[in-house]
């Protein structure tokens, strides 16, 4: 099977695993609308025990990312059955630029709980070094959310796996196609699948995969597993069959719009309307050695700054003809948005806008960026 064959490579598992492995069934999983089934072998009731259609989505996730995934109602039920496993008065270590779901439950951790959320630069590789003695979880966002930063993710949990500390990685941006962190020694990838794994932006799905390898990964397993039962975050049966039909696509859409990021982001620099452009592919970006030593590729999001105001940087956003001004990525469309704008994400510099790359033809997105951002003062 796909699912257990270490010789496969990850486009094909994307494609392979999953599927039902009897004579005769059908080449995909069906749609199993069941909340209960007849007592005496096997399940019992869909909360607890799952469906064939979520359970395929978690063969074929956790096939990529190298571990037993589990799926969710959305990204954040997703965080969240992670984050809730941690005692009052832990100390956790999270990025300084974060997810703000994630920010959101941080905050609400120290208020409520008495959590001590240490929050570092994601580069600053050496300062999440010097705060793993005493931690109890790491939570890492590599590349981050909208800034683009490069976490080290392996010496991180290598250094973490010394001291005890389980980490978590917010995996979405990279996906499991550029990125496997469990590899590296964290205990949980993290994926919002409503993103990139779906890729259609028409369905809300989250995916946490637990380590196999790492001691205690049984009980963390067992945590996040508890958690989703019992916190009622199942996945719905037409979403996980959406996003497991969307992942077969997955290494197809991601090489195209990489591809597009890459050719965008070189333009964007060269643009007198720009001051910055965030993308590791770029070797202007401060990330991008340790970026191409570490990830399978640069990814499909970029940022880039503008010149003049953030209500000159609207105006543009509203001068768009293709790109779609909304929030989200990952889908096959390409969108846009001015993050700093947004509740949590005020530390964003006013004019920055982020980019999720789709998979249209290149040259008609660089049409619009380019007749949006330009026949515009510079002071606008």
């Amino acid at each position: 099977m796909a699912d257990s064959n270490p010789q496969l490579h990850p486009d094909t598992v994307a494609v392979a695993a999953g599927r039902p492995d009897r004579l005769g069934a059908p080449v995909n999983h069906g749609i199993t609308l069941a909340s209960s089934f007849a007592s005496g072998a096997g399940p019992e009731y869909a909360r607890g025990d799952s469906t064939d259609t979520w359970i395929a989505l978690e063969e074929a996730v956790g096939a990529l990312e190298g571990g037993r995934a589990l799926a969710f109602s959305s990204g954040m039920a997703a965080i969240s059955a992670v984050l809730d496993q941690l005692p009052a008065g832990a100390n956790v270590v999270a990025p300084a630029d974060v997810y703000q779901g994630v920010a959101k439950i941080l905050s609400d951790g120290e208020q409520r709980y008495g959590w001590q959320v240490l929050r570092l630069p994601t580069a600053d590789t050496q300062q999440w070094l010097d705060a793993l003695p005493g931690a109890d979880l790491v939570w890492l966002e590599s590349p981050s959310n909208p800034t683009l930063e490069i976490a080290d993710v392996p010496k991180i949990c290598a250094a973490a796996n010394r001291a005890g500390v389980p980490v978590a990685v917010d995996n979405t941006f990279a996906t499991p196609l550029n990125q496997r962190p469990l590899e590296s020694g964290a205990m949980f990838s993290v994926q919002s699948a409503t993103k990139f794994i779906g890729g259609h932006s028409d369905l809300l799905s989250g995916i946490v995969t637990v380590s196999t390898t790492l001691p205690h990964s049984a009980d963390a397993h067992a945590g996040v597993d508890s958690r989703r039962t019992f916190g009622g975050a199942t996945p719905g049966a037409l979403e996980s069959y959406l996003a497991l039909r969307g992942l077969r696509t997955l290494p197809l859409r991601l090489e195209r719009s990489q591809s597009n990021a890459m050719t965008l982001a070189r333009r964007l620099e060269q643009h007198r309307q720009v001051t910055r452009v965030r993308y590791p592919g770029l070797p202007s970006h401060p990330g991008h050695e340790l970026a191409n030593e570490i990830l399978g590729g640069p990814g499909a999001m970029l940022s880039f700054e503008l010149k003049g105001s953030a209500t000159g940087a609207d105006v543009r956003v509203s001068r768009l003809k293709l790109i779609t001004p909304a929030t989200s990525l990952g889908g096959v469309e390409t969108l846009i948005e001015r993050r700093n704008k947004l509740t949590g994400q005020e530390h964003v510099p006013p004019t920055l806008l982020r980019l999720s790359v789709g998979v249209e033809h290149v040259e008609d997105l660089w049409n619009d960026l380019e007749q949006s951002l330009s026949g515009l003062s510079d002071n606008t």
